[in-house]
Protein backbone atom coordinates (compact mmCIF):
# COMPACT_ATOMS: atom_id res chain seq x y z
CA UNK A 1 0.00 0.00 0.00
CA UNK A 2 1.37 3.40 -0.98
CA UNK A 3 1.70 5.90 1.81
CA UNK A 4 1.17 9.56 0.96
CA UNK A 5 4.19 11.74 1.55
CA UNK A 6 4.04 14.91 3.61
CA UNK A 7 4.39 16.91 0.39
CA UNK A 8 1.43 15.08 -1.15
CA UNK A 9 -0.67 15.76 1.93
CA UNK A 10 0.16 19.47 1.88
CA UNK A 11 -0.52 19.69 -1.87
CA UNK A 12 -3.91 18.03 -1.49
CA UNK A 13 -4.75 20.32 1.41
CA UNK A 14 -3.79 23.33 -0.65
CA UNK A 15 -5.92 22.20 -3.59
CA UNK A 16 -8.94 21.57 -1.39
CA UNK A 17 -8.50 24.83 0.48
CA UNK A 18 -8.05 26.68 -2.81
CA UNK A 19 -11.20 25.18 -4.28
CA UNK A 20 -13.19 26.05 -1.16
CA UNK A 21 -11.78 29.57 -1.20
CA UNK A 22 -12.61 30.08 -4.87
CA UNK A 23 -16.17 28.89 -4.42
CA UNK A 24 -16.61 31.03 -1.31
CA UNK A 25 -15.27 34.13 -3.00
CA UNK A 26 -17.55 33.65 -5.97
CA UNK A 27 -20.56 33.21 -3.69
CA UNK A 28 -19.62 36.31 -1.71
CA UNK A 29 -19.02 38.55 -4.71
CA UNK A 30 -21.56 41.33 -4.72
CA UNK A 31 -22.94 40.30 -1.34
CA UNK A 32 -21.59 43.39 0.40
CA UNK A 33 -20.28 46.79 -0.58
CA UNK A 34 -16.62 46.57 -1.61
CA UNK A 35 -14.11 47.61 1.04
CA UNK A 36 -12.83 51.11 0.34
CA UNK A 37 -9.08 50.51 0.52
CA UNK A 38 -5.99 52.71 0.61
CA UNK A 39 -2.66 50.93 0.12
CA UNK A 40 0.36 52.59 1.74
CA UNK A 41 3.56 50.82 0.68
CA UNK A 42 7.34 51.06 0.45
CA UNK A 43 7.18 49.47 -3.00
CA UNK A 44 10.61 48.43 -4.23
CA UNK A 45 12.27 47.48 -0.96
CA UNK A 46 10.88 43.92 -1.09
CA UNK A 47 8.79 42.08 -3.64
CA UNK A 48 6.00 41.21 -1.21
CA UNK A 49 4.67 44.75 -1.75
CA UNK A 50 4.25 43.94 -5.44
CA UNK A 51 2.46 40.68 -4.70
CA UNK A 52 0.23 42.45 -2.19
CA UNK A 53 -0.79 44.90 -4.92
CA UNK A 54 -1.63 41.91 -7.11
CA UNK A 55 -3.82 40.52 -4.32
CA UNK A 56 -5.67 43.84 -4.15
CA UNK A 57 -6.38 43.81 -7.88
CA UNK A 58 -7.64 40.22 -7.76
CA UNK A 59 -9.91 41.11 -4.85
CA UNK A 60 -11.18 44.18 -6.68
CA UNK A 61 -11.97 42.03 -9.72
CA UNK A 62 -14.03 39.82 -7.39
CA UNK A 63 -15.93 42.84 -6.08
CA UNK A 64 -14.43 42.55 -2.58
CA UNK A 65 -12.64 45.91 -2.48
CA UNK A 66 -12.10 49.15 -4.35
CA UNK A 67 -8.59 50.58 -4.40
CA UNK A 68 -8.98 54.30 -3.73
CA UNK A 69 -5.30 55.25 -3.85
CA UNK A 70 -1.75 54.01 -3.42
CA UNK A 71 0.67 56.07 -1.36
CA UNK A 72 4.39 55.40 -1.28
CA UNK A 73 6.91 55.60 1.55
CA UNK A 74 9.82 54.66 -0.72
CA UNK A 75 11.35 57.90 -1.93
CA UNK A 76 12.33 56.90 -5.46
CA UNK A 77 10.38 58.07 -8.54
CA UNK A 78 10.48 54.61 -10.10
CA UNK A 79 8.38 53.27 -7.22
CA UNK A 80 5.40 55.32 -8.40
CA UNK A 81 6.09 54.38 -12.01
CA UNK A 82 6.13 50.69 -11.09
CA UNK A 83 2.84 50.94 -9.18
CA UNK A 84 1.28 52.74 -12.13
CA UNK A 85 2.57 50.01 -14.46
CA UNK A 86 1.04 47.28 -12.31
CA UNK A 87 -2.26 49.15 -12.04
CA UNK A 88 -2.25 49.63 -15.82
CA UNK A 89 -1.52 45.92 -16.35
CA UNK A 90 -4.67 45.13 -14.35
CA UNK A 91 -6.72 47.68 -16.28
CA UNK A 92 -6.83 50.32 -13.54
CA UNK A 93 -4.22 52.84 -14.61
CA UNK A 94 -6.23 55.80 -13.31
CA UNK A 95 -5.84 54.95 -9.60
CA UNK A 96 -4.29 57.97 -7.80
CA UNK A 97 -0.72 57.52 -6.57
CA UNK A 98 0.99 59.74 -3.99
CA UNK A 99 4.67 59.90 -3.12
CA UNK A 100 6.69 60.67 -0.03
CA UNK A 101 9.20 63.52 0.09
CA UNK A 102 12.40 63.09 2.10
CA UNK A 103 11.59 59.46 2.80
CA UNK A 104 14.04 57.04 4.42
CA UNK A 105 14.87 54.76 1.44
CA UNK A 106 15.68 56.59 -1.82
CA UNK A 107 17.62 53.65 -3.32
CA UNK A 108 16.19 52.20 -6.52
CA UNK A 109 16.16 48.61 -5.23
CA UNK A 110 16.34 45.40 -7.22
CA UNK A 111 13.32 45.45 -9.52
CA UNK A 112 11.97 48.96 -10.05
CA UNK A 113 14.14 49.57 -13.10
CA UNK A 114 12.09 47.00 -14.98
CA UNK A 115 9.53 49.73 -15.72
CA UNK A 116 12.10 51.36 -18.02
CA UNK A 117 12.50 48.22 -20.14
CA UNK A 118 11.43 48.43 -23.79
CA UNK A 119 10.61 45.88 -26.46
CA UNK A 120 10.82 47.10 -30.06
CA UNK A 121 10.81 50.68 -28.84
CA UNK A 122 7.71 50.27 -26.66
CA UNK A 123 7.56 50.06 -22.88
CA UNK A 124 7.32 46.46 -21.80
CA UNK A 125 5.03 47.59 -18.97
CA UNK A 126 3.04 50.61 -20.17
CA UNK A 127 2.48 53.44 -17.71
CA UNK A 128 2.12 57.20 -17.93
CA UNK A 129 3.08 58.43 -14.46
CA UNK A 130 6.36 60.23 -13.90
CA UNK A 131 7.08 59.60 -10.24
CA UNK A 132 8.94 62.89 -9.90
CA UNK A 133 5.70 64.70 -10.77
CA UNK A 134 3.29 62.61 -8.70
CA UNK A 135 1.27 64.33 -5.95
CA UNK A 136 2.57 64.38 -2.39
CA UNK A 137 1.18 61.53 -0.31
CA UNK A 138 -0.20 63.50 2.65
CA UNK A 139 -2.26 65.83 0.47
CA UNK A 140 -3.55 62.88 -1.55
CA UNK A 141 -4.54 61.01 1.60
CA UNK A 142 -6.44 64.04 2.87
CA UNK A 143 -8.22 64.48 -0.45
CA UNK A 144 -9.21 60.83 -0.77
CA UNK A 145 -10.38 60.52 2.83
CA UNK A 146 -12.41 63.73 2.65
CA UNK A 147 -14.37 62.32 -0.29
CA UNK A 148 -15.36 59.06 1.45
CA UNK A 149 -18.39 58.26 3.63
CA UNK A 150 -17.79 58.39 7.36
CA UNK A 151 -16.30 55.26 8.89
CA UNK A 152 -15.87 53.54 5.53
CA UNK A 153 -12.14 53.37 4.77
CA UNK A 154 -9.64 50.62 5.48
CA UNK A 155 -5.95 51.46 5.18
CA UNK A 156 -3.35 48.75 4.65
CA UNK A 157 0.04 50.14 5.64
CA UNK A 158 2.80 47.74 4.61
CA UNK A 159 5.83 50.01 4.64
CA UNK A 160 7.03 52.70 6.99
CA UNK A 161 4.65 54.85 9.04
CA UNK A 162 5.99 58.05 7.47
CA UNK A 163 2.94 59.00 5.41
CA UNK A 164 0.35 58.18 8.03
CA UNK A 165 2.28 59.97 10.76
CA UNK A 166 2.43 63.06 8.58
CA UNK A 167 -1.28 62.69 7.88
CA UNK A 168 -2.01 62.72 11.62
CA UNK A 169 0.04 65.91 11.99
CA UNK A 170 -1.52 67.70 9.02
CA UNK A 171 -3.55 70.85 9.80
CA UNK A 172 -6.91 71.89 8.37
CA UNK A 173 -6.63 73.18 4.81
CA UNK A 174 -8.67 73.88 1.69
CA UNK A 175 -9.25 70.13 1.29
CA UNK A 176 -10.92 69.71 4.67
CA UNK A 177 -11.56 71.88 7.74
CA UNK A 178 -10.52 68.88 9.86
CA UNK A 179 -7.04 68.17 11.16
CA UNK A 180 -5.45 64.95 9.97
CA UNK A 181 -6.26 63.13 13.18
CA UNK A 182 -9.88 64.33 13.05
CA UNK A 183 -10.15 63.28 9.42
CA UNK A 184 -8.84 59.80 10.22
CA UNK A 185 -11.20 59.44 13.19
CA UNK A 186 -14.15 60.39 11.01
CA UNK A 187 -13.39 58.43 7.83
CA UNK A 188 -11.26 55.37 8.73
CA UNK A 189 -12.65 52.25 10.40
CA UNK A 190 -9.54 50.03 10.41
CA UNK A 191 -5.79 50.31 9.96
CA UNK A 192 -4.16 47.01 8.99
CA UNK A 193 -0.40 47.32 9.48
CA UNK A 194 2.53 45.09 8.62
CA UNK A 195 4.98 46.08 11.35
CA UNK A 196 6.62 44.79 14.50
CA UNK A 197 7.39 41.33 15.80
CA UNK A 198 5.17 39.72 18.40
CA UNK A 199 7.09 36.46 18.82
CA UNK A 200 10.82 35.85 19.35
CA UNK A 201 12.76 35.89 16.07
CA UNK A 202 15.69 33.48 15.91
CA UNK A 203 15.71 33.44 19.70
CA UNK A 204 15.81 37.22 19.91
CA UNK A 205 12.98 38.63 22.01
CA UNK A 206 13.87 42.21 21.10
CA UNK A 207 13.87 42.01 17.32
CA UNK A 208 13.68 45.32 15.45
CA UNK A 209 11.40 44.79 12.46
CA UNK A 210 12.41 46.60 9.24
CA UNK A 211 9.36 48.83 8.82
CA UNK A 212 9.76 50.10 12.37
CA UNK A 213 13.54 50.47 12.21
CA UNK A 214 13.44 52.66 9.11
CA UNK A 215 11.20 55.32 10.67
CA UNK A 216 10.93 54.68 14.40
CA UNK A 217 9.61 58.17 15.28
CA UNK A 218 6.76 57.77 12.79
CA UNK A 219 5.93 54.27 14.06
CA UNK A 220 5.77 55.58 17.61
CA UNK A 221 3.58 58.52 16.63
CA UNK A 222 1.24 56.14 14.82
CA UNK A 223 0.77 53.81 17.78
CA UNK A 224 0.38 56.68 20.21
CA UNK A 225 -2.00 58.88 18.21
CA UNK A 226 -3.93 56.85 15.64
CA UNK A 227 -7.59 57.13 16.70
CA UNK A 228 -9.07 53.94 15.18
CA UNK A 229 -8.42 50.22 15.74
CA UNK A 230 -5.06 48.95 14.46
CA UNK A 231 -4.36 45.30 13.71
CA UNK A 232 -0.68 44.44 13.30
CA UNK A 233 0.72 41.62 11.22
CA UNK A 234 4.07 40.90 12.82
CA UNK A 235 7.23 39.68 11.12
CA UNK A 236 6.52 36.14 12.29
CA UNK A 237 3.27 35.91 10.31
CA UNK A 238 4.83 36.53 6.92
CA UNK A 239 7.69 34.23 7.82
CA UNK A 240 5.26 31.42 8.56
CA UNK A 241 3.37 31.82 5.28
CA UNK A 242 5.63 31.51 2.23
CA UNK A 243 4.74 32.11 -1.40
CA UNK A 244 5.76 28.95 -3.32
CA UNK A 245 8.36 29.42 -6.03
CA UNK A 246 6.58 26.77 -8.08
CA UNK A 247 3.75 29.24 -8.59
CA UNK A 248 6.11 31.88 -9.96
CA UNK A 249 7.51 29.36 -12.41
CA UNK A 250 4.23 27.79 -13.49
CA UNK A 251 1.25 30.11 -12.93
CA UNK A 252 2.04 33.33 -14.77
CA UNK A 253 2.54 32.07 -18.32
CA UNK A 254 -0.71 33.57 -19.60
CA UNK A 255 1.38 36.60 -20.66
CA UNK A 256 4.92 36.81 -21.99
CA UNK A 257 5.95 39.35 -19.35
CA UNK A 258 4.23 39.62 -15.98
CA UNK A 259 5.06 42.57 -13.68
CA UNK A 260 4.75 40.49 -10.49
CA UNK A 261 6.58 37.35 -11.60
CA UNK A 262 9.39 39.36 -13.17
CA UNK A 263 9.76 41.49 -10.03
CA UNK A 264 9.89 38.32 -7.90
CA UNK A 265 12.70 36.89 -10.06
CA UNK A 266 14.65 40.15 -10.10
CA UNK A 267 14.38 40.52 -6.35
CA UNK A 268 15.56 36.97 -5.65
CA UNK A 269 15.39 34.29 -8.35
CA UNK A 270 13.50 31.06 -7.62
CA UNK A 271 13.67 28.55 -6.08
CA UNK A 272 13.10 30.59 -2.97
CA UNK A 273 9.74 30.76 -1.22
CA UNK A 274 9.27 34.42 -0.35
CA UNK A 275 7.65 35.43 2.97
CA UNK A 276 4.25 37.05 2.47
CA UNK A 277 4.52 39.83 5.05
CA UNK A 278 2.55 42.52 3.25
CA UNK A 279 -0.01 40.23 1.68
CA UNK A 280 -1.25 39.27 5.13
CA UNK A 281 -2.19 42.83 6.08
CA UNK A 282 -4.07 43.28 2.81
CA UNK A 283 -5.97 40.01 3.20
CA UNK A 284 -6.96 40.80 6.77
CA UNK A 285 -7.95 44.36 5.87
CA UNK A 286 -10.37 43.17 3.20
CA UNK A 287 -11.54 39.97 4.90
CA UNK A 288 -11.23 40.45 8.67
CA UNK A 289 -14.06 38.02 9.45
CA UNK A 290 -13.19 35.05 7.23
CA UNK A 291 -11.06 33.21 9.79
CA UNK A 292 -7.84 33.43 7.81
CA UNK A 293 -6.15 34.63 11.00
CA UNK A 294 -6.80 34.66 14.72
CA UNK A 295 -6.40 37.78 16.83
CA UNK A 296 -4.66 38.56 20.07
CA UNK A 297 -6.56 40.08 22.94
CA UNK A 298 -6.88 43.89 22.82
CA UNK A 299 -3.97 45.92 24.10
CA UNK A 300 -1.42 48.61 23.41
CA UNK A 301 1.63 48.37 21.14
CA UNK A 302 4.75 50.42 21.76
CA UNK A 303 8.21 50.37 20.21
CA UNK A 304 11.43 50.54 22.23
CA UNK A 305 14.51 52.59 21.49
CA UNK A 306 15.92 49.50 19.72
CA UNK A 307 12.72 49.30 17.61
CA UNK A 308 11.60 46.15 19.42
CA UNK A 309 7.88 45.57 19.87
CA UNK A 310 6.12 45.60 23.22
CA UNK A 311 2.48 44.60 23.66
CA UNK A 312 0.56 45.16 26.88
CA UNK A 313 -2.90 43.63 27.18
CA UNK A 314 -5.64 46.15 27.89
CA UNK A 315 -9.36 45.50 27.40
CA UNK A 316 -9.73 49.14 26.36
CA UNK A 317 -6.76 49.06 23.98
CA UNK A 318 -7.22 49.74 20.27
CA UNK A 319 -4.41 47.43 19.15
CA UNK A 320 -4.39 43.73 18.32
CA UNK A 321 -2.05 41.48 16.34
CA UNK A 322 -2.51 38.53 14.02
CA UNK A 323 -1.91 34.92 15.05
CA UNK A 324 -1.86 31.87 12.75
CA UNK A 325 -2.03 28.14 13.39
CA UNK A 326 -0.94 25.40 10.99
CA UNK A 327 -4.31 24.94 9.22
CA UNK A 328 -4.57 28.70 8.72
CA UNK A 329 -1.08 28.79 7.22
CA UNK A 330 -2.11 26.21 4.62
CA UNK A 331 -5.37 27.99 3.86
CA UNK A 332 -3.81 31.44 3.53
CA UNK A 333 -0.98 30.17 1.34
CA UNK A 334 -3.53 28.60 -1.02
CA UNK A 335 -5.47 31.86 -1.04
CA UNK A 336 -2.40 33.87 -1.98
CA UNK A 337 -1.51 31.53 -4.85
CA UNK A 338 -5.04 31.90 -6.23
CA UNK A 339 -5.08 35.67 -5.93
CA UNK A 340 -1.54 36.69 -6.89
CA UNK A 341 -1.52 34.55 -10.07
CA UNK A 342 -5.03 35.47 -11.19
CA UNK A 343 -5.10 37.01 -14.70
CA UNK A 344 -6.34 40.58 -15.06
CA UNK A 345 -10.08 41.05 -15.46
CA UNK A 346 -9.92 43.82 -17.99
Amino acid sequence: MLRPTAQTFVLCALLVAGAMLFAGLLDAAGAAEPVRLIFDTDMGNDVDDAMALGVIHALESRGACRLLAVTLTKDNPLAAAYVDAVNTFYGRGDIPIGVVHNGPTPEVGRFLKMVTQTDDGQLRYPHDLDGSKAPEATALLRRVLADQPDGSVVIAQVGFSTNLARLLQSPPDDISPLSGRELVAKKVRLLSVMAGAFAPIRGNKRYGEYNVVKDLPAARLLTESWPTPIVFSGYEIGQAIRYPAESIVNDFGYVKHHPLAEAYCLYSPPPHNRPTYDLTSVLYGVYPDRGYFSLSEPGRVTFGDDSSTQFVADPNGRHRYLIVNDPQVIRVQATFVQLVSEPPNR
